[in-house]
C-alpha cells in the first residue's frame, strides 16, 4: 500500500497525470476545430449553391415587366405585379426550402432600398409579417451583400437576423435588355437549425477552452509549486554552501523525486561540513604547532597560547557559557598570536624594550592575525578574536579603536587571559609580576582597559575578593 501511495505521489507520476490530461485537451480542441472547419466548409458551400440558384431565378425575371409596377400599394393589383408573382411562386414550388423570395430597387438614398414584389411566406405562420407591399423602404444597411447583389450574385456570409427570423440569404442581379441591374432578387432559406448548430458549437468550445485552461492553470500551480517551492530551497541551500555555511540543511518536501535530491543535497552538505571541519582542524593544529615553535624560540614565551586559552576557558565557565562556545572560545585563544608569524622574529625576540616603529610593527600582528584566517576560517566570531584581542573597554586599544559592547565578548575574555599572563610570565626587559599584583593591575584597569564582568568572572576563578 505504501509503495503504491509512492508511486501516486511521484513527480513522475503526476507529470504523467497531466500530459494525459492536456492530451485530452488537444484532442477536444483538435475535435472543434475539426468540426468548426467541417461547418464552415458546408456554410460555404450553400453559400456558393444558394448565390447560384439566385442567379438562375434572376434571370427568369423580366426586368421590362417589374419596372412597370407601380410604386404603391396598388401595385399588388396590377397585371404586372401578378403575372411576376405567379412565376416566383413556380418557382418556389420547384426549390424546396426558399421561405422567402423578394425584389428590390435602389432609391436616392444610398443603403435605402425599396420593394418591387415580396412574396407571402411558403408556410402560412400567424406569426409571421406580412409581405410588404410594393415601395416600401427597406434599410439595407445591415446587410451590405444585399448591395452587393445589384453588381453580381453573392450570399451573405453570416447568418442575417431580422424582424423576419434567423435566415440565409443569396442575391442577384435582375438586368435589362441594355444589361444594366434595375432590381436585386433576394432568396432566404430558414437558418435556425444552422443558427443553433453554430451557437451549441461556439457554446461548446467555449466551455471546452474554459475548462481547459482551468485545468491547465490548476495543473500548472500544483506541479510547479510541488516543483518550484523544493527547487528554490535547493538554490537557497547552495547558496549558503557557497557562502561557508556547511552546517545548512534544506527542508526535504515535495514528490518523491524532488524528496530525493533534497535528502541528497542534505547528504552531501553535511560531507562538506565534516570535511571543511576536519582541514580546518588540521589547519588550526598546523597552526597551533608553529606558535609553539615560535614560542619556543623564547623561553619567556613559551606555553603562552596554551595557557591563554586554558585561562580564556575557565572564564567562559564561570560567565556560562554553553559548551559549543566554550570549544570557539578555547580554539580562537590558541590562535589569537597567529598574526606574529607575519612578525620578524629579530623584533619578536628583542631582549631590549622595543621602539615606537617597532612596536607599530608588533601592533599589527592582530590584523595579519585576521587575514591570515580569513581564508579559511568562515567563523566571523573566531576572526574577531583574533583581531580584537587587543581592543580596550574604553576605545583606547588597537587596530580598530573599538570600546564597550562593540567589542566582541570572546576578544575581551582572551584580553584579560593574555594581559594576566603577560604580566605574570618574565621577560628579558622587565620582571614579571606577582599573582597578587597582576590581579591588582586588572581591577585597576576594570573598566578603562578591560570589560568589567570579565575581570570579576576572572576574580572569582582567583577566588580574590
Amino acid at each position: 500500500m505504501k509503495k503504491r501511495f509512492n508511486i501516486l505521489m511521484s513527480f513522475r507520476f503526476q507529470v504523467a497525470v497531466a500530459m494525459v490530461l492536456m492530451t485530452v485537451f488537444v484532442m477536444g480542441i483538435s475535435s472543434f476545430l475539426i468540426s468548426e472547419y467541417s461547418l464552415k466548409n458546408q456554410f460555404e458551400q450553400l453559400r456558393g449553391r444558394l448565390a447560384t440558384m439566385a442567379q438562375i431565378v434572376a434571370l427568369m425575371v423580366d426586368a421590362d415587366t417589374i419596372l412597370r409596377i407601380p410604386m404603391d400599394k396598388s401595385g399588388i393589383d396590377t397585371a404586372q405585379y401578378k403575372a411576376t408573382e405567379a412565376s416566383l411562386l413556380k418557382i418556389r414550388k420547384i426549390i424546396p426550402g426558399i421561405s422567402y423570395i423578394y425584389l428590390l430597387k435602389k432609391t436616392d438614398k444610398k443603403d435605402v432600398l425599396q420593394f418591387i414584389v415580396d412574396l407571402p411566406p411558403a408556410e402560412n405562420n400567424p406569426d409571421e409579417l406580412p409581405p410588404a407591399n410594393p415601395g416600401n423602404a427597406y434599410d439595407a444597411s445591415r446587410f451590405p451583400k444585399l448591395v452587393e447583389g445589384f453588381s453580381r450574385p453573392t450570399a451573405d456570409d453570416k447568418l442575417a437576423t431580422d424582424e423576419w427570423g434567423v435566415f440565409l440569404s443569396g442575391y442577384a442581379p435582375v438586368r435589362d435588355s441594355d444589361g444594366r441591374a434595375v432590381a436585386v432578387l433576394g432568396m432566404d432559406i430558414a437558418a435556425k437549425d444552422i443558427y443553433i448548430l453554430q451557437n451549441e458549437v461556439r457554446k461548446r468550445a467555449a466551455m471546452l477552452l474554459a475548462f481547459g485552461i482551468i485545468i491547465s492553470l490548476i495543473l500548472g500551480v500544483i506541479i510547479s509549486g510541488r516543483v518550484a517551492k523544493p527547487l528554490g530551497e535547493l538554490v537557497k541551500g547552495i547558496r549558503h554552501i557557497s557562502s561557508g555555511d556547511m552546517d545548512y540543511k534544506v527542508r526535504v518536501r515535495g514528490a518523491a523525486e524532488i524528496a530525493e535530491l533534497g535528502w541528497s543535497f542534505n547528504r552531501m552538505s553535511k560531507r562538506l561540513a565534516v570535511a571543511k571541519r576536519t582541514l580546518l582542524n588540521y589547519f588550526y593544529r598546523v597552526v597551533q604547532s608553529l606558535i609553539r615553535a615560535l614560542e619556543a624560540k623564547d623561553a619567556y614565551t613559551k606555553g603562552h597560547s596554551d595557557r591563554v586559552a586554558g585561562y580564556s576557558e575557565k572564564i567562559g565557565e564561570v560567565m556560562g557559557m554553553p559548551k559549543e562556545r566554550l570549544e570557539l572560545l578555547r580554539e580562537a585563544a590558541l590562535l589569537h598570536d597567529i598574526g606574529k608569524l607575519g612578525i620578524q622574529e629579530i623584533i619578536l625576540n628583542k631582549k631590549s624594550r622595543l621602539t615606537s616603529a617597532e612596536r607599530k610593527d608588533i601592533e599589527k600582528h592582530p590584523v595579519i592575525g585576521a587575514e591570515i584566517l580569513e581564508s579559511v576560517s568562515p567563523d566571523k566570531e573566531m576572526l574577531a578574536v583574533v583581531r580584537g584581542h587587543h581592543e580596550h573597554y574604553d576605545g583606547s586599544g588597537y587596530p580598530d579603536g573599538l570600546k564597550g559592547d562593540d567589542i566582541d565578548i570572546l576578544a575581551a575574555i582572551v584580553s584579560v587571559a593574555d594581559s594576566y599572563d603577560a604580566m605574570t610570565s618574565h621577560r628579558a626587559y622587565r620582571a614579571n609580576l606577582s599573582d597578587a599584583e597582576a590581579l591588582d593591575q586588572l581591577k585597576k584597569n576594570s573598566g578603562t582597559q578591560f570589560n568589567p564582568e570579565i575581570v570579576d568572572a576572572f576574580l572569582r576563578i582567583m577566588k580574590v575578593k
